[in-house]
């Protein structure tokens, strides 16, 4: 594994800025915009790790939202139910996100202070 993080995101209040700052400064390290929508600009690497910029007020996902790269599903699994013995707060259960590809499998949780943490395993099962 590469890197333990497979994305960042941050929580922005404005996004027409937050896209004039990013545009500008995030080309010098090599990071192009990869995508973006209404609510969300996301730039870094095509097939690879990524750094999110997201609307706050669009949804009740505030501040900081950090996605672990997890090895298999069965480890998505294990993070979300040790979260919740630990005291996380369920934010999205282990399963399938077609949202985001056909092999996005992802829990999410928040911890004690708030931040949102996410394990994600893009691996297909079928494939292995």
């Amino acid at each position: 594994m590469p890197s333990i993080f497979d994305h960042v995101t941050l929580g922005i209040c404005d996004i027409q800025k937050a896209r004039q700052f990013y545009n500008h400064v995030m080309p010098a390290l090599g990071l192009p915009l990869l995508w973006e929508n209404a609510t969300m600009l996301t730039y870094g690497v095509k097939d690879g790790e990524d750094f999110g910029l997201q609307l706050d007020e669009s949804s009740a996902r505030h501040g900081t939202h950090v996605a672990f790269r997890a090895a298999d599903r069965a480890s998505v699994d294990r993070f979300y139910a040790r979260a919740l013995e630990a005291g996380g707060v369920d934010a999205g259960p282990p399963g399938l996100r077609p949202e985001y590809s056909a092999t996005y499998y992802a829990a999410f949780v928040t911890d004690p202070d708030g931040n949102r943490l996410e394990a994600v395993c893009h691996k297909d099962p079928a494939a292995t």
